[in-house]
């Protein structure tokens, strides 16, 4: 028993999707009727917008795109610019200082000789 119960069930089933699907394109037919389609004139027109309204867009787009790419050359070699004179600046101010340093010395030096010297000469 329970297995014509199924095939039952099955059966119903079946006839239910297929109303299912009879009702739905019957609905979908009804509502494109019931759609306002444009005129051609009206076509036209809302096509020629659209595609100005993108050509506008995209002439825009290049030329933001052309000034940022050479503001951002002209920013990027300024920046490396100062960078090697950064690194010039600090070198030079290395080597300056390391003079500096082996010149005091040497005075230093000098001084502890001649300090020396005056002391041996007033010892004598």
């Amino acid at each position: 028993m329970p297995k014509k119960e199924v095939k039952n069930n099955n059966k119903k089933d079946k006839k239910e999707n297929s109303k299912n699907k009879k009702s739905f394109l019957k609905d979908f037919k009804a509502e494109l009727k019931r759609v306002v389609w444009p005129t051609p004139k009206q076509l036209v027109n809302n096509t020629v917008a659209v595609i100005t309204i993108v050509l506008i867009t995209a002439a825009i787009v290049f030329v933001l795109d052309l000034a940022f790419e050479s503001l951002n050359k002209y920013g990027v070699d300024k920046v490396k610019e100062s960078i090697t004179q950064l690194d010039d600046q600090s070198t030079d101010n290395t080597t300056s200082e390391d003079n500096t340093v082996t010149d005091e010395s040497a005075t230093n030096e000098a001084s502890e000789t001649n300090t020396e010297n005056v002391t041996e000469n007033n010892a004598q």
